[in-house]
């Protein structure tokens, strides 16, 4: 028995015979079957095929096959930048791609597109004029925000909002010590120390929710709140230094209807109208499909040209729920905008946005 195994480990399979009389030309050349070595890389550029060839998955070594990919990559790399310029030279336009947003059905509050007219530009003026944030944009008064959690908060939820105080430039972190939304709202009304309130709501000893009250006249936006990400979390080298008091500056990005201006406006209004530029800090609200992306980042100059980006979070996503005209009153408040019912009955179809 030990002879017969020596035997199978040593026996080779046997290579296919081919007859050269019966041989072709096109058999000696098959393009199925990759030549070796660097003469993969020599294919015709007509052919303006960037995809993988087959005849790598049958490369057994796993090194050879990582590189040979890698060549391939960035030879595909080098023809797309050559076609691109060859297009530009030629005066072809670019394609516009197809995608949800771009196709999205049109909504009668859009501010700013081409079927708008001057006298409907002018009557969104005078309603951001006359607005219940127009004192902040109008330099007024410096913001100061209370962050504040559920009873009972759970740690994760706690480090959230000592992080949003670290973004947001004079805010303060308070625990509510079992007190209601309504007498937070009045106590700060009273003493006038602050100007908005931020609580953050949490559901299995997880960071679910956001409520934004403006004060003392609102309004009041309830956001769902997901995907968050401390910056612990991000396996990102951050030094603490690096989160100066330098005021950020604040990017409010896709935020198209009059909806959406309400809702970019009270995020706005959190954070100071004077940016400090020298902090080369930057908080960008993405609006997207009505999903808001929250990032942080930290901007360096390498040349007049290149500019290098780092994010230091944290990163959270928000989705509104409902605007609430006034401040906090879940029993009697008359709000703006809800999603009702079911999420599905209210978006009947997919291109179909509110912000």
């Amino acid at each position: 028995m030990a002879k017969m195994r020596k035997e199978k480990v040593r026996s080779k399979p046997a290579k296919a015979r081919i007859d050269p009389k019966s041989a072709t030309e096109g058999d000696a050349a098959d393009p199925e079957d990759g030549p070796a070595g660097d003469e993969v890389l020599q294919e015709p550029a007509a052919k303006r095929d960037f995809g993988i060839p087959q005849y790598v998955n049958d490369i057994r070594n796993k090194i050879l096959r990582r590189e040979l990919v890698q060549k391939l990559k960035r030879k595909a790399k080098k023809e797309k930048k050559k076609l691109r310029a060859e297009l530009a030279e030629k005066g072809v336009p670019k394609q516009v791609p197809r995608t949800i947003e771009s196709t999205r059905e049109k909504d009668e509050t859009t501010v700013e597109t081409a079927e708008t007219t001057e006298e409907d530009l002018e009557e969104v003026q005078l309603d951001l004029q006359n607005d219940e944030l127009s004192q902040y944009f109008e330099q007024s008064y410096e913001p100061k925000v209370l962050v504040t959690y559920a009873d009972n908060a759970n740690k994760k939820s706690v480090s959230f909002g000592h992080e949003l105080c670290r973004i947001i430039p004079n805010s303060h972190s308070f625990f509510r010590k079992r007190a209601s939304v309504k007498k937070i709202v009045e106590s700060c009304k009273k003493e006038g120390s602050y100007t908005d309130i931020v609580v953050i709501n949490e559901n299995m000893n997880k960071p679910n929710g956001l409520l934004l009250i403006h004060l003392p006249d609102g309004p009041t936006a309830h956001f769902r709140l997901s995907n968050v990400k401390l910056s612990r979390k991000m396996h990102i080298k951050v030094d603490r230094r690096e989160f100066t008091q330098h005021r950020p500056e604040v990017i409010l990005n896709n935020f198209s209807t009059r909806l959406g201006y309400t809702v970019s406006r009270m995020l706005a209004a959190i954070f100071h109208y004077d940016p400090d530029f020298k902090g080369r800090r930057a908080v960008t609200f993405h609006n997207q499909r009505d999903y808001i992306f929250f990032r942080h980042h930290r901007y360096e100059f390498k040349n007049r040209e290149k500019v290098k980006l780092r994010e230091m979070g944290p990163r959270f996503t928000l989705k509104l729920r409902s605007l609430q005209q006034g401040t906090f009153d879940s029993k009697f408040g008359d709000y703006e905008w809800m999603i009702s019912g079911r999420r599905h009955d209210m978006e009947t179809s997919r291109r179909r946005f509110f912000l």
